[in-house]
């Protein structure tokens, strides 16, 4: 029965299409023979990924430390991992050798599906026969009922003799032609009947000797993976019995068979008078801890109530001026460590940009007076020429501008309130890549976690993974409605970061691989400071939009095992490579651009601040988010009404806006307006500076980029990144 199940169950049916199912069937043996092919081929992929790893971590175990009691255990893990992962390249090599027993099935296979298709010709045309036949059969019958019923219809209704005999001639042609079709279809039925048992027997034949094989396959795929656990098995076995036969009195004995340094104790030592001409060993300066860091206590003092008003002033007008002179200054290769403690009765948004200056100053970023040129040598740079410093605004008030002569019109102003966002303050980052024992002296943001493998499994043979990050200060101040009264000034920071398990392979190799990079985009650079101590560059580069750095490895190395002493919990330690200034091209480098209007009377002040995203200063665009402005407005503000809803701080007379994130897919395109009407008791107001804070993620406003150049080490993070500085407008 099993035997001729396909005849019994295929035969043609209504629609003759037994032999199609057949033949199709036999199809689809060889694409199964196929996908178990690749299935097979996946699964030795995924074998030898394993086995791969497990020789890495092997190789990490011989890494480990060979110090102290514990290090002989290193050892049995060692070896069995080894075992392991040949236990699983031996499963590898099986299913390979397999793979290779179903590709020559495959081959046959489709050797036998050509043959048999020969064979069933004569099959295909039974069977194409008998179907055009009982269609042609189906169409006389048709013709033969028809015909009929329409001669007895006329004999019914009284036609006429002569009608009667025409339709009896058709009633006779078509049951001759019905008859014919009805032996015809006799014979066409005997002749498939026949070729389709043979043809049936054949195709079962086929699919029986297809299944054995198959089943063959997985037999021997099954028992090649059974070996496998075997073995598996017993290494496990053999790691559990090592490991309980390691005892702790065998361990201590090893240590101290292997470490001895002597059975001798120690003899008696006599007491000895100091010899007074000898001079001291050690000097007093000596006595000094120069590596504790020294820390800098910084105390602002609270304004004082009668003079608020002019402090403030002095403060701002400050600030304005120095955007014109930011300047960089060389990166030192260590720079101690400064605690800032600082009290504020202003507002805290100005009290950072206070404390910016400070630092700025104190921190060297504004060079001291005659500072020497560094000569070129083997591991120095001399940075390039200083541009030329820009002339400042003026600080009076512009007059005559209105709002006709804006830079900018927004289409519509949004009435919805956006939701709230963080408070003003100094952008700082908590990620990995900022450690105490960094170089780093930005006061924005810094790179985020490195996608590299752990620390713990690095191996000096592995591409070493790296990240960079690139971040950038805009400062900018608006001064009324004409752009080319806006003065901007960019820096950036390029910082590396270095995984702590790369100090491990940078101290046990002689040379280690020197790293190198490429900077893209160094046309849109004003200046480049490289630190000095750790980077190196080809002076005579002739290519003004991409430059050439490397690394000294030694100093790197020594920088990096410093760090790691003195903080070696960190997972990473990050390093300044450079810092630059961008060309600025005055508002069109801006991403935010400004606009503020006052209109003040003794009883009443309405202020409007009109602002423009703008895509074409970032490289790529990006969004800004956390965005706030604050602004202060004296003359005794009784009540305020703002427009989208603002936060009015009485103690301070501050106005602060805080703004959904914007972008070119913001409402009107990014561009919009602020609006408050403020109600005073004492006025009128004076006009006061807007102060604007926002930070962006994923884009820079140079466009420079870098790329590393070489081989030895990979690049597993590329963090980019800007943010404000002092970013100002005044009317």
């Amino acid at each position: 029965v099993v035997f001729n199940s396909f005849v019994c169950f295929l035969w043609q049916g209504d629609k003759n299409n037994g032999f199609d199912v057949l033949y199709h069937n036999m199809k689809h043996g060889q694409i199964s023979s196929k996908e178990l092919s690749d299935f097979i081929r996946e699964r030795a992929t995924i074998e030898e990924a394993y086995s791969r790893s497990m020789t890495k971590l092997a190789k990490t175990a011989s890494n480990c430390s060979q110090l102290g009691t514990f290090a002989p255990v290193w050892d049995v893990f060692k070896q069995s991992t080894e075992k392991l992962a040949a236990c699983h390249m031996e499963l590898v090599r099986k299913l390979q050798e397999l793979i290779k027993e179903v590709q020559k099935y495959v081959e046959e296979q489709a050797k036998n599906h050509k043959k048999t298709k020969e064979e069933v010709a004569s099959t295909l045309e039974a069977v194409q026969n008998i179907q055009s036949v009982s269609q042609a059969l189906q169409k006389s019958k048709e013709n033969y009922i028809n015909k009929t019923l329409e001669q007895e219809r006329m004999r019914k209704e009284g036609a006429t003799q002569r009608d009667l005999d025409k339709a009896g001639l058709k009633v006779k042609k078509a049951t001759e032609t019905y008859k014919s079709y009805v032996e015809k279809y006799a014979n066409a039925k005997t002749e498939f009947e026949q070729r389709m048992t043979e043809t049936a027997q054949k195709f079962q034949g086929i699919e029986e000797e297809h299944v054995l094989r198959m089943q063959e396959i997985i037999h021997s795929y099954c028992q090649s993976v059974e070996e496998t656990h075997i073995q598996i098995g017993e290494v496990q076995e053999e790691f559990v019995k090592n490991m309980e036969n390691t005892s702790v009195e065998s361990l201590i004995q090893k240590l101290a068979e292997s470490k001895g340094t002597g059975k001798e104790r120690p003899g008696p030592i006599e007491f000895e008078e100091c010899n007074v001409s000898i001079n001291s060993f050690y000097s007093s300066s000596d006595s000094e801890d120069e590596d504790e860091p020294r820390k800098f206590h910084v105390q602002i003092k609270p304004v004082q109530t009668n003079n608020g008003t002019h402090q403030h002033k002095v403060t701002i007008d400050e600030l304005k001026a120095s955007i014109g002179n930011i300047t960089l200054s060389p990166t030192p290769a260590v720079r101690d460590q400064r605690d800032l403690v600082c009290y504020f009765h202003i507002s805290p948004f100005f009290a950072r940009l206070v404390v910016l200056t400070f630092v700025g100053v104190f921190f060297g970023t504004v060079p001291p007076p005659n500072r020497p040129t560094t000569p070129l040598g083997t591991a120095t740079i001399v940075p390039p020429p200083r541009p030329l410093s820009r002339p400042k605004l003026p600080a009076g008030k512009l007059t005559g501008i209105n709002e006709a002569g804006r830079p900018f019109s927004p289409h519509k102003m949004s009435n919805s309130s956006p939701p709230p966002a963080a408070p003003l303050a100094r952008a700082e980052s908590s990620s990995s890549l900022s450690s105490n024992t960094s170089l780093s002296t930005s006061n924005t943001p810094t790179v985020g976690t490195s996608r590299g493998p752990s620390p713990v499994t690095l191996a000096s043979q592995d591409a070493l993974p790296i990240a960079v990050a690139f971040t950038e200060s805009v400062n900018a101040y608006f001064k009324g409605a004409d752009p080319s009264k806006c003065i901007v000034k960019i820096t950036g920071d390029m910082t590396l970061s270095f995984p702590s398990g790369i100090i491990k392979i940078f101290t046990s190799t002689a040379s280690p691989a020197v790293l190198s990079f490429k900077l893209s985009n160094t046309s849109r650079l004003e200046q480049i400071m490289p630190n000095q101590q750790l980077l190196h560059s080809d002076s005579s580069q002739s290519d003004t939009d991409t430059k050439d750095f490397w690394l000294n490895m030694p100093a790197l190395t020594a920088y990096l095992r410093k760090s790691s002493e003195q903080n070696p919990a960190a997972s990473y330690y990050n390093v300044d490579i450079l810092k630059y200034q961008v060309c600025s091209n005055g508002i069109q480098s801006t991403p935010l651009n400004l606009v503020v209007y006052w209109k003040c009377t003794p009883s009443t002040t309405d202020l409007r601040v009109d602002y423009r995203y703008n895509p074409e200063s970032m490289q790529p665009p990006a969004a800004l988010t956390n965005l706030q402005m604050l602004v202060p407005v004296n003359g005794g503000v009784t009540n305020m009404q703002s427009l989208p809803n603002a936060i009015w701080n009485a103690e301070q007379s501050k106005s602060l806006w805080k703004l959904s994130d914007i972008s070119d897919k913001s409402e009107n395109e990014g561009s919009g307006s602020l609006r408050a009407k403020f109600e005073l008791s004492d006025g009128p107001s004076i006009p006061a500076t807007l102060a604007v804070q926002f930070f962006s993620e994923g884009s820079t406003l140079s466009g420079v980029d870098m790329e590393l150049v070489g081989s030895g080490y990979r690049l597993s993070l590329n963090k980019k990144r800007f943010a404000t500085g002092r970013y100002m407008a005044d009317c």
